[in-house]
């Protein structure tokens, strides 16, 4: 994220270099707010933390309002791409079969497709810690490829789709080994 920051206010810089040499700190694409230290030409610096904080050339920080950031920078900030939506699809206990909340996302992601014309999507494959490890990344891909198919089978191309697993590895709630946890038991798809 702090890196997605400096390099969104270095550009926000050199689009506002034509009217005097501004860094804004802007929000990176879900939200969060990075920090850049400004070094001027005489060695004085600022550190930029809070949504908005801009500084000019004598290292003067002064936070702009959301119309002063959308007057300057709008064209700029209307050019970034959206950010990424991310689905996440719980299956039942030891098995391929989706929960009813999760198979009601589906429209959701095909929508989220469709919209972005997007040429990139994750499916990703986990499970809980229940079982041998093996086992577990094996039934994680075959989560993955359970998702993938009906993915394709509601029109989106498979040659789109990029499809990983991690088995057991990369909970979303850490359990001890051996433990059951439902949320860990899912399929996370990213729309990009």
């Amino acid at each position: 994220m702090k890196k997605f920051a400096m390099i969104l206010a270095a550009c926000l810089w050199l689009a506002g270099c034509g009217g005097g040499q501004t860094i804004v700190l802007l929000p990176d694409l879900d939200g969060h707010v990075g920090e850049v230290t400004v070094t001027s030409e005489g060695g004085r610096t600022a550190t930029l933390t809070q949504a908005n904080q801009a500084v000019t050339g004598t290292t003067r920080v002064t936070t702009l309002s959301e119309a002063e950031v959308q007057s300057e920078f709008g064209a700029a900030m209307a050019a970034q791409p959206l950010p990424t939506a991310r689905f996440i699809l719980h299956f039942h206990s030891d098995s391929t079969r989706l929960t009813d909340e999760s198979k009601a996302l589906l429209p959701d992601i095909l929508e989220s497709w469709r919209s972005r014309s997007s040429r990139d999507v994750s499916v990703v494959g986990h499970t809980d810690t229940l079982g041998e490890k093996q086992y577990n990344y094996d039934l994680s891909v075959r989560r993955a490829e359970k998702v993938r198919d009906l993915l394709v089978k509601g029109g989106m191309p498979e040659d789109i789709i990029e499809m990983t697993s991690h088995g057991e590895e990369n909970p979303l709630i850490p359990t001890p080994d051996g433990r059951s946890e439902p949320r860990n038991r899912r399929v996370e798809v990213l729309v990009r």
